[in-house]
């Protein structure tokens, strides 16, 4: 046989091979909730604006319902959207839906060695370890509260010597909360100019601008491909690395330092507990689940709450009328001294404008793919174990059943007919169900601590028109990047 019959054979071949499993998916498709068609080895990503894929995801679902299947490559994702079909699932068969699916940008680097991507016992022992650490923190000594408060100060310090100036805050905001987290992971917080911290924050930042645009977005749909393509995604394992090559000199600092009946930090109460299990066979807890933990919480711990607030000050500036209610309850409730968080019990109307925020800014608007762990009947449908789902929370914030005129920034949608705060089950800006964010009690305790204190010290002051103020992000994925903006922070004289 000549080099050109072979040639011809092995296409022939390829091409049946492909049809093969076309035909294979067409028929599995056929059991699945509906969906646009998809092509072979692309999928459903010819529907897709691979730049802003969450507007994409909410068209599909005003023609296919609030459940529907898209295809990234060969493979079926399930989309869920809308409160009903996220109560139906992640809520009400929590247990089935708590298997992590696997999501190439983050699982690549930490090979599921951490509390966010593992899953089974793995993740059910790292996740009880990580929420136990958390709350104990700081063991007798400065609770979470109070490091949250003392970082909102030094916050506010480093903004008065401003002295009115025009400045972009997004900075100053990832630096001070990632000093939050960073106070318990490192047991200490960092100077805002420290160059190692710097690079850390630049770290952090860039992966998610990776993460947040069509890069990244290819990357997570197409990893066996584009590992092998250059472009910017090839940056994030990189930024990754520098990371943990930060927290890889800590632990070895705290190695030799290590006192077992005095736990400084995170890293401190992992190598205790490593130590303990260092003669059992398979022990979850070794030196790159301690990198892994770590590195996944200072990114998780920075990038949710300091997005928020960015998009926080913006929506204040966009709605002035807004921020003088929040103004007023804050010189009433709280007056010259220092905010605490159970004050929220008693600011209705400011706990009902985080809350709306949360719900509008969609910081989260994708949350990360649930795999189901057994199979499992949803609306007559039968899923199979393994199969992946995609549950788009922005569908859920923009429920017509559950807030009135969605599309409008609206704080009174957590306010009753007396103007007390109303709570409503369908805002999940850390998800829902068993695998709900671990950190959703320090990252809510953080915004309302930094709202009051910045609101008490400031008044926030916008130099361009109403009309001109856009809420637009910047990055779009399983984050929504604040755009950047400026204002100008002139000192409240009934703070002074």
């Amino acid at each position: 046989m000549d080099v050109y019959s072979l040639c011809t054979v092995l296409l022939v071949l390829l091409i049946t091979c492909l049809l093969a499993k076309y035909i294979r998916m067409m028929l599995e498709k056929a059991k699945l909730p509906p969906g646009p068609t998809p092509l072979p080895i692309i999928g459903t990503l010819y529907k897709m604006n691979i730049s802003n894929i969450v507007q994409s995801l909410l068209e599909l679902q005003k023609t296919y319902g609030d459940i529907f299947t898209i295809y990234q490559g060969n493979r079926p994702c399930i989309v869920l959207c809308g409160y009903k079909a996220i109560k139906e699932t992640l809520i009400d068969k929590a247990e089935e839906f708590s298997g992590r699916a696997y999501f190439p940008a983050f699982y690549d680097f930490t090979k599921g060695d951490d509390v966010v991507f593992s899953n089974g016992e793995k993740w059910k022992e790292l996740r009880h370890f990580t929420l136990l650490t958390l709350s104990n923190f700081g063991m007798g000594k400065r609770s979470i509260e109070e490091r949250i408060k003392e970082e909102a100060e030094y916050l506010t310090d480093v903004l008065r010597k401003t002295n009115g100036s025009l400045i972009d805050p997004k900075h100053q905001l990832h630096c001070s909360v990632s000093n939050i987290i960073c106070s318990v992971l490192f047991g200490k917080r960092f100077d805002y100019q420290d160059e190692e911290f710097q690079n850390l924050m630049h770290c952090v930042q860039d992966s998610t601008r990776i993460l947040c645009n069509p890069w990244g977005l290819l990357y997570n749909t197409y990893p066996e491909f584009m590992k092998y393509i250059p472009g910017p995604h090839m940056q994030m394992m990189k930024k990754f690395t520098s990371v943990t090559d930060y927290i890889k000199k800590r632990v070895e600092n705290n190695m030799k330092t290590l006192d077992r009946n005095n736990p400084r930090d995170f890293i401190d109460c992992f190598l205790i507990k490593m130590e303990k299990e260092e003669k059992i066979n398979g022990s979850y807890y070794n030196h790159n689940a301690l990198l892994m933990n770590t590195m996944i919480l200072i990114v998780a711990g920075t990038e949710t709450v300091a997005n928020t607030l960015c998009f926080l000050f913006l929506l204040l500036l966009k709605h002035p009328n807004v921020a003088e209610k929040v103004y007023q309850e804050i010189d009433d409730v709280i007056g010259c001294r220092s905010p605490n968080y159970e004050d929220r019990h008693n600011m209705p109307y400011t706990e009902a404008f985080i809350h709306e925020v949360q719900r509008y800014a969609n910081v989260g608007p994708i949350g990360l793919p649930r795999e189901l762990i057994m199979d499992t009947m949803i609306r007559n449908y039968i899923f199979r174990k393994g199969t992946m789902f995609l549950t788009l929370l922005a569908g859920v914030h923009y429920d017509k059943t559950q807030f009135n005129n969605p599309e409008d920034f609206n704080p009174n949608n957590f306010l009753d007919e007396h103007g007390k705060f109303k709570n409503n089950n369908a805002l999940m800006p850390f998800s829902a169900g068993k695998r709900i964010c671990p950190g959703m009690s320090l990252a809510t305790m953080e915004i309302f601590l930094y709202v009051t204190t910045m609101l008490q010290n400031f008044t926030i002051k916008s130099m361009v028109p109403l009309e001109e103020i856009s809420i637009a992000p910047v990055g779009v994925g399983i984050v929504q990047i604040a755009p950047n903006y400026e204002f100008c922070l002139l000192p409240r004289s009934f703070s002074q």
